[in-house]
């Protein structure tokens, strides 16, 4: 067990999420399960479970493993960035279709953007 400090440090504000509930919403915003977070990261579903309700606490590499499966900044895993608060947020649905036209061949991509940039305009008025 570390020993505590002598000096008072002053606090940090980390936001209102622990870095368990910032793990959770970043897993969601990439369209993870626990399960296929865990496969990625080698580890078992629960671990990755028990990380995110704060039963494990992370030591630094574990902050590192988890930054790089989630592809965000460890900065941003553990709460050290300030963000614009954005009131717009893209569903999960949208998200998962969005990463499959990426995937697929110019041409096509070319065509569906066309076909969705068509049906926008179409029904807005």
């Amino acid at each position: 067990m570390p020993a505590k400090p002598k000096r008072k440090l002053p606090p940090i504000d980390l936001g209102n999420m622990t870095i368990g509930q910032r793990i959770a919403n970043f897993r969601k915003n990439h369209g993870f399960t626990q399960n296929q977070l865990a496969e990625k990261m080698g580890l078992t579903q629960s671990i990755i479970s028990d990380y995110e309700t704060g039963r494990l606490r992370l030591y630094d590499e574990m902050v590192a493993r988890f930054a790089i499966a989630l592809n965000v900044s460890t900065d941003d895993l553990l709460g050290l960035t300030v963000k614009h608060k954005d009131n717009t947020k893209i569903s999960l649905r949208i998200m998962k279709r969005v990463t499959a036209i990426e995937e697929l061949p110019e041409t096509r991509k070319k065509a569906i953007l066309k076909t969705i940039d068509d049906l926008i305009k179409a029904n807005t008025t």
